[in-house]
């Protein structure tokens, strides 16, 4: 039985496939009439079909064509960069991740959603965000972007977050550690054959946070109970964390929820810095007002030590060393040797 190759015909709207012989000629299938033509031309046909079928199906049987199929990466898309970066840790050469707030001067409180970000999600598999109100605008997008396997971490859900609590979850340090683990087990449903590798992934994401928590333990041992204030709430669960009394909550809050704070809030942190009775000013450093400004030109005059924070993390920092350089401008302020 003679096997034939397949060729691709380009046609103005589609691709058609059609059999041609090895010498490049297609075999002929004209119908001929009478009797005499007919006789045994029905089972020749069918007989070279069939081989040309084995033969397309072959292309299947060889080494590498089913697998290169599988190894598409998986889609990850953070609303954040932060738990974009954690993920890409975790998924390694398995996952492609894109972070929807990746800019460093892009303020997630004035976030507009975006065409391409909808897109984003629609071809995601997987997809992470924080909750608690702090990116409402995603909600939206995944309600207008259905995919029925597409599947949705809400940080705030995984940590049992409360309707009231500060939204920056990720600076309280229990966070990543239950996001990292969330994160592995989706990877090993969407990816069961690379489970083991996302496994030792985690393994040593967890560990790598031991320096973070070396920090906490050094700063909360020696400075537990230091009054400090803030511009935002943004660093105020690690605040809580290292044991730091928080001053002025109320002038937070405003700030964060984009309201004027009342003039005796303000009064009251104006208070706190001129009269040195807090030993640190945090401030979100992306984040500028004539506000701001003034209470960091205050606390400069009354030597105020003044550390600022970022709500997003640097480009070109890991989640980790983001937080440790954090927690380390933090105790050099403290220390004394900080501006």
């Amino acid at each position: 039985m003679q096997c034939y190759n397949m060729a691709t015909v380009d046609m103005p709207s589609k691709t058609r496939h059609t059999t041609v012989d090895r010498d490049g000629k297609p075999p002929d299938t004209r119908v001929l009439h009478g009797r005499g033509g007919m006789r045994g031309r029905p089972l020749r046909i069918a007989a070279r079909h069939m081989c040309a079928i084995a033969c397309a199906l072959s292309w299947w049987l060889i080494p590498g064509w089913s697998a290169q199929a599988q190894t598409a990466p998986i889609r990850i898309v953070a609303a954040e960069n932060f738990y974009g970066d954690v993920a890409r840790q975790i998924g390694g050469p398995e996952v492609g991740v894109t972070s929807i707030i990746a800019a460093p001067g892009q303020d997630p409180h004035q976030f507009e959603a975006s065409p391409a970000a909808a897109r984003a999600l629609s071809d995601a598999n997987l997809v992470i965000y924080n909750g608690a109100n702090y990116d409402p605008w995603i909600d939206k997008l995944l309600a207008n972007t259905a995919a029925a396997a597409r599947r949705v971490i809400a940080v705030a859900a995984v940590v049992n977050a409360k309707p009231g609590d500060n939204p920056h979850l990720w600076y309280d340090p229990a966070t990543m550690p239950v996001v990292a683990t969330r994160i592995a087990d989706e990877l090993q449903a969407l990816d069961p054959a690379h489970a083991d590798a996302y496994r030792g992934r985690l393994a040593s994401f967890l560990g790598s946070l031991a320096p973070i928590s070396a920090a906490i333990a050094a700063i909360t041992a020696k400075y537990a109970g230091t009054p400090v204030t803030a511009t935002e709430p943004v660093f105020g669960p690690m605040a809580k964390a290292l044991g730091f009394v928080m001053r002025d909550e109320r002038f937070q809050l405003a700030v964060m929820n984009d309201t004027e704070p009342s003039a005796s809030d303000v009064a009251a942190m104006q208070d706190d810095l001129k009269g040195r009775k807090v030993r640190l000013l945090l401030y979100n450093s992306q984040v500028s007002d004539d506000l701001t400004e003034r209470l960091l030109a205050i606390a400069r005059t009354a030597k105020v030590p003044v550390v600022g924070i970022t709500e997003t993390a640097p480009a070109d920092k890991s989640y980790q060393a983001w937080i440790t350089g954090e927690l380390d401008a933090v105790r050099s302020a403290l220390d004394g040797s900080g501006s």
